[in-house]
């Protein structure tokens, strides 16, 4: 069986980065993994302070995703890593959502998102469903820490 989720108030949808469930990174607080992914974006320090601060994750998600201030130049090569170490970190940080992870067993977890074609599966399933896949992962390495 294979978990779908999208949105923060599907059925599993404490997977979704908009979920309420802050990271301490950096040694900042952000108030969900949006924040945090969408502000690592730039480089430009007083921009990533206005996105760690935007009021929901569905602004911070706007704010990332505007480009009147220019990407990091080495964004590309670093997006995979960063996502990664923000979802480790809910998932480190949050007992509740770790168990309800480990609780999924060996299914395969895929972000039903129909407009993502890179972190989620996009509209007909032919998506990279990356964020999926760094789900599963986390999953292992805090399975092994049990």
């Amino acid at each position: 069986m294979t978990i779908y989720f999208y949105t923060k108030n599907d059925t599993y949808g404490e997977f979704s980065n908009f979920s309420p469930h802050g990271v301490e990174r950096d040694g900042l607080w952000w108030p969900t993994v949006e924040h945090y992914f969408q502000a690592q974006k730039f480089a430009d320090d007083v921009y990533r302070e206005r996105i760690r601060t935007a009021h929901d994750a569905k602004q911070a998600a706007n704010l990332g995703r505007s480009r009147k201030v220019p990407l990091r130049a080495d964004w590309e090569e670093v997006k995979d890593e960063v996502m990664y170490q923000g979802v480790l970190q809910k998932f480190q940080t949050h007992a509740e959502l770790k168990t309800l992870l480990l609780s999924t067993g060996e299914q395969e977890i895929v972000e039903n998102a129909p407009g993502d074609y890179y972190w989620g599966c996009g509209k007909e399933g032919t998506g990279l469903n990356r964020l999926g896949e760094i789900l599963v992962r986390v999953r292992g390495e805090l399975r092994q820490v049990d």
